[in-house]
């Protein structure tokens, strides 16, 4: 399966529509276009012209990275994407961090998606925050 990824071209309108179909949060648009325009780089997936998957990156785009929004529509996934969106998403942040030394890429995982981040290497922690 041939995927192509494109750097920043995603809408808040499907960036909302994604979410919505895979069962994510539905965000009013504008929080949707603040959200991308304050990001560090957002990527669009995209299989035979259609949009399957996107992955966003936000951080201070120096010493802390932060994977959100790795969304992939149901009948793409376990097929390689999301690992392509989040390898995509990797690389910039260590191609845009000067000396790698003190770069931490994380991300919190949807509930019952920590095994899709473990086996891409990322260690499951406890954010040990609560309300």
């Amino acid at each position: 399966m041939e995927i192509e990824l494109i750097d920043n071209i995603l809408k808040a309108e499907d960036f909302v529509r994604l979410r919505i179909e895979t069962g994510f949060a539905e965000v009013p648009l504008e929080h949707a276009r603040r959200a991308l325009k304050n990001g560090l780089l957002n990527v669009s997936a995209y299989y035979q012209g259609e949009l399957i998957g996107i992955g966003r990156l936000v951080g201070d785009g120096a010493m802390y990275w932060y994977l959100q929004e790795i969304i992939v529509l149901p009948e793409y996934q376990k097929k390689g994407v999301g690992t392509k969106i989040v390898n995509h998403l990797i690389e910039y942040a260590k191609e845009n961090s000067k000396t790698c030394k003190f770069t931490t890429i994380g991300g919190v995982s949807a509930k019952g998606k920590e095994g899709f981040y473990q086996k891409l290497g990322f260690e499951i922690i406890s954010n040990g925050i609560k309300q």
